[in-house]
């Protein structure tokens, strides 16, 4: 029989999502487990799966329509099935009957295609990766590695390829350069670039350049800009015109924490607590102290949170998101790491519920990893304020009439004018750098 295939509502607060593709065609045969199509919210991004096996008789959408939550997409079903029933449209005189006249036709064109597909041997060469099943996690690691996720073989459900599938390239060394993933060219098994990685050059792509001419043409792409990207945008323009926002600096003795990390390191401790993990909690207490940064400013009036719910900035390969870890002061540091690392991880797979990327009183955003000094957070309205994590450094300082050197890891703390002064902002900065300083306290408190 025919089933509707419905658009899901990931959390609460979302009302409707855009289809950014569609994996399979009308008339196209479906399997359990096969990807239908992608789709996102303002925040993140999905895929949904059949539950039930037959042919794609209709799609009531485009790519790029903005769809209802709980309305119906797509129905899947027998061939000659009627669908009529299940379109949920508005009438704008679409001829949703030729659909099912064209379903024949577009199977036999499927057939075709599938049955003059070239085939290439493993071993041998690297079918381009859209051809290729592959889970959101094993997307982002084969992303994060320069490996092609074609060379896999797939071990998951559906003959996906999941993380363990990747984890297995890296293991033998099977990595190519971004530029030749992405030429979508026929890659081979080994190449001239760092590592064995197969590169541009190695599959013909990169020719000599001479003389001073102007070219006749310019080589680009456009892509089309994506939901999220959008509302990133907005989000950060809106944020600009209308906080006064201003950024202090300063910076700490990382002695101790990379002391207690080396510890619990050597421990080998169930739960990784990173020193991200310890900044946020302890930005978790102290801020407490300090009312006015963790609250929203709503212009004539001033929300005040009773508990610390941090908004954690995490980049992900669809731009960045912030999920919230709410009442991260009321747990302990093990449980807040795991919190942060969940969220994180869910963020980056695109499996985040929506109604956790908001209701954050206060953001932290790290990065030092990258080895960036020092920077400008920008403030995500009506929050009051965003603190930013930076790299450690080797800093000298004068104790005991000596010159001794110190790992200083340098902080950056944003914070909008209108609703706080720069002198409690400042305090805030100066408690948080003693507390981080002298973690082991903090722990006792």
């Amino acid at each position: 029989m025919a089933i509707p295939v419905i658009m899901p509502r990931q959390g609460q607060s979302v009302e409707s999502c855009i289809i950014t593709k569609w994996h399979k065609a009308v008339g196209e045969q479906v399997s359990v487990g096969d990807v239908l199509f992608s789709y996102e919210t303002d925040k993140a991004s999905f895929e949904e799966e059949a539950t039930v096996s037959g042919t794609m008789l209709i799609q009531f959408y485009d790519e790029w329509d903005d769809v209802p939550v709980l309305v119906n997409v797509c129905v899947v079903g027998n061939e000659g099935e009627s669908f009529d029933e299940y379109d949920q449209r508005e009438a704008s005189g679409e001829a949703v009957t030729e659909a099912s006249e064209e379903v024949a036709g577009e199977a036999t064109k499927v057939a075709s295609t599938e049955a003059n597909t070239e085939t290439f041997t493993k071993q041998d060469t690297i079918v381009p990766s859209g051809s290729v099943k592959v889970s959101p996690r094993a997307k982002n690691l084969a992303s994060k590695l320069s490996i092609d996720t074609a060379m896999a073989e797939s071990t998951g459900p559906s003959g996906r390829v999941i993380e363990r599938d990747i984890l297995k390239l890296k293991e033998q060394g099977i990595f190519a350069t971004q530029a030749a993933l992405a030429s979508g060219e026929v890659l081979s098994a080994t190449g001239t670039g760092i590592g064995g990685r197969m590169s541009v050059g190695d599959i013909g792509l990169m020719t000599p350049v001479t003389g001073t001419d102007v070219p006749s043409e310019l080589g680009y792409r456009d892509e089309k800009t994506t939901n999220i990207r959008k509302m990133i945008s907005k989000a950060m323009m809106n944020s600009l015109q209308t906080t006064s926002q201003l950024t202090l600096t300063s910076s700490f003795d990382a002695t101790e924490m990379l002391s207690l990390r080396k510890q619990q390191k050597a421990s080998n401790m169930e739960v990784n607590i990173s020193i991200n993990d310890m900044v946020v909690f302890a930005v978790s207490r102290v801020i407490k102290n300090h009312p006015a940064l963790n609250a929203h400013f709503l212009g004539d009036t001033i929300r005040y949170f009773d508990n610390v719910h941090m908004g954690i900035a995490v980049d992900t390969e669809r731009g960045l998101l912030v999920p919230t870890v709410f009442n991260s002061d009321l747990r302990s540091l093990v449980n807040l790491a795991e919190a942060v690392k969940d969220v994180a991880m869910k963020s980056k797979e695109g499996t985040i519920n929506p109604d956790l990327l908001q209701g954050a009183s206060f953001t932290i955003t790290n990065l030092g990893t990258f080895g960036i000094e020092s920077f400008t957070p920008v403030i995500n309205p009506p929050q009051t304020g965003i603190l930013g994590v930076n790299t450690i450094t080797q800093r000298v300082k004068e104790v005991d009439g000596e010159l001794v050197t110190y790992p200083a890891m340098g902080l950056s703390l944003t914070f909008d004018h209108g609703a706080l002064d720069g002198a409690p902002a400042a305090r805030f900065l100066q408690e948080l750098c003693v507390a981080l300083e002298n973690f082991t306290l903090l722990l006792m408190q």
